[in-house]
């Protein structure tokens, strides 16, 4: 059999196979909810959700004036776009992190104190 026709079933059954695995791995990860978080912005938006989220003085009065809420803060933590440059990394027990997003159609930046225990958002800012 000549080197070209193995090559091209080769890739025939190679294609075949990623299609399949394609399929049941985003199968799976629909049914299980897993995420696959391997890049440092995903990896600290996700440790930051699985956390109970309290709120500052100054974010409980602008989700009582109804300017937000708590839907809006789930959705900015699942989309957002953690600004390493201007946060706060190395302290301890508890890191401070600028998150750049959006909130009704608004550019907004959410300062969130990430506890190894909790996760206070402390500001937001539009």
């Amino acid at each position: 059999m000549a080197f070209l026709k193995r090559l091209g079933f080769y890739l025939i059954g190679l294609a075949i196979g990623l299609v399949f695995l394609t399929i049941f791995l985003k199968k799976k990860s629909e049914e299980t909810g897993v995420e696959f978080c391997y890049f440092p912005n995903c990896r600290t938006l996700k440790d930051i959700r699985s956390k109970p989220l309290s709120y500052s003085d100054e974010v409980q009065k602008l989700i009582d004036h109804q300017q937000l809420d708590s839907l809006s803060i789930a959705d900015f933590l699942r989309e957002g776009e953690v600004d390493f440059k201007n946060s706060d990394t190395e302290s301890t027990p508890c890191r401070t992190y600028v998150i750049d997003g959006v909130i009704k159609n608004e550019p907004s930046t959410m300062t969130v104190r990430n506890c190894p225990d909790s996760a206070i958002i402390e500001n937001v800012a539009f």
